[in-house]
């Protein structure tokens, strides 16, 4: 059964409270008038109002009982989330008690391989869940993307050492550690440019010495693990190493001072001279292999979480449609035909961008020899939905006016966080160089 990973008390409790919700949200639905003048509903009911609007969109791609009890997962996590979004993102700080309830559900142990104790989920499946999870809070949702999409990687490309990877597992699954891949630094802007490590890999006394820098280094406080990309000295190869953050010379430095997605924390990580054993090494120049040229699909939890934030704002704006009414009308401005056609053109977008994102997902999971020939439909996957994301925000704001703006409206959080979508790669003119060269190669 795909459910033993699960205690039998979690999918009793889990089952037991979206059958209260769903109850709750039917009674909601069916007997909610909105009273003339009233803007603002109590706080149970906006809650299961804007839980239900989130169900909703997530269930028209839901394909079976499993997709029904993992997306529930999601909601249940991404609904206590919310409760604390704000506060994470005006303090700046990384959410560690949103961590502690990950690893509560053994979220954190999704992507990993059935056989050495973990869910396996399909890409589809984690799609689903993360766009799901963004909606309470994307921050969270973004950096534990990072780590289950690293597992992801490595489960479906098989390059590592088997015993290796079995004792990461057991890492992530038993002892609920974290792990992300570091790979961006300063001098060499996104790695996908092709910059080459200004990090050094120095061979000592059959040790590896690093040194280096790397920023953008998401919920660097809160990793036990890291894949530090650096150049190794010798051969002047690229390889991947495996540094525990427990290791003299490994710090954070603080300096995460951006507007949006505050609570990533994504600090600069500094490696002063740490000594790692010589099987630290466990990827080297992996573009070079046909698997490593295989397309890294495990990205595409970045564009779902960024959907994960429009539909959030899509919500809000309808909510906010349906109640609030000037004394100039007669109703709500819902009844406006200029806010139908901002509200249909939020969902058109959505419409656009999450069927390709799950076309290209589900493609993946069903079609794995086709994966290699897949790089264009992941790239363009990424820029439809990450722009999508933006725009439908930005018609959001347009809905709701200048109370957007307003620093206790999530809305102006919202158009924060999504922006930051644009600037992870792979980045728009490389997704349309990418389709313009395979195009032409096509014709030759």
């Amino acid at each position: 059964m795909w459910r033993n990973s699960f205690s039998s008390a979690l999918f009793n409790r889990a089952t037991c409270e979206r059958n209260a919700l769903l109850r709750n949200v039917d009674s909601f639905v069916s007997h909610q008038k909105y009273k003339k003048g009233e803007t603002i509903l109590g706080i149970a009911r906006e809650k299961t109002h804007r839980s239900y609007l989130s169900d909703e969109l997530s269930r028209k791609f839901v394909q079976n009982e499993r997709q029904e009890f993992l997306l529930h997962l999601a909601s249940e996590l991404a609904e206590q989330f919310h409760e604390t979004a704000d506060t994470i993102d005006q303090e700046g700080r990384f959410p560690f008690e949103n961590f502690q309830k990950l690893k509560d559900y053994n979220y954190q142990s999704l992507t990993v391989p059935k056989q050495y104790g973990g869910e396996e989920i399909s890409l589809y499946e984690f799609l689903l869940m993360q766009e799901r999870l963004s909606q309470g809070d994307a921050s969270t949702a973004l950096c534990i993307g990072w780590h289950l999409g690293v597992i992801y990687d490595l489960r479906e490309r098989q390059t590592w050492d088997s015993e290796k990877f079995k004792w990461l597992c057991h890492e992530i699954v038993q002892n609920k550690m974290l792990i992300n891949r570091l790979a961006t630094e300063n001098g060499t802007g996104s790695p996908t440019r092709g910059g080459k490590p200004e990090t050094v890999a120095i061979k000592r006394n059959g040790k590896w010495v690093i040194t280096g820098r790397k920023s953008f280094a998401s919920m660097a406080i809160a990793l036990d693990y890291s894949l530090v990309t650096a150049t190794i000295q010798e051969s002047g190869k690229v390889g991947s190493f495996l540094v525990d953050h427990r290791l003299h010379g490994v710090k954070v430095e603080e300096n995460w001072d951006m507007i949006g997605m505050r609570g990533t924390r994504s600090d600069d990580l500094v490696l002063d001279q740490v000594e790692l054993p010589e099987d630290a090494l466990v990827e080297l120049d992996q573009l070079e292999s046909p698997k490593g040229n295989m397309g890294r699909a495990w990205l595409l939890h970045v564009p779902a979480c960024f959907l994960g934030i429009a539909i959030a704002a899509r919500n809000y704006a309808i909510s906010f449609a349906s109640e609030y009414q000037p004394n100039s009308l007669p109703s709500p401005i819902k009844d406006v035909p200029e806010v139908q056609r901002k509200i249909g053109e939020m969902d058109l977008e959505l419409l656009k961008a999450r069927h390709t994102l799950y076309f290209v997902a589900h493609r993946w999971d069903t079609h794995p020899e086709k994966r290699m020939e897949m790089s264009g439909e992941l790239a363009a996957a990424k820029h439809i939905a990450v722009n999508s994301a933006n725009k439908v925000v930005d018609l959001a704001m347009r809905i709701v006016g200048a109370r957007s703006l307003q620093k206790s409206n999530p809305l102006q959080r919202y158009y924060r966080d999504v922006r930051a979508g644009i600037h992870n790669p792979p980045m728009d003119d490389a997704v349309i160089s990418l389709l313009a060269a395979q195009a032409l190669q096509s014709f030759h």
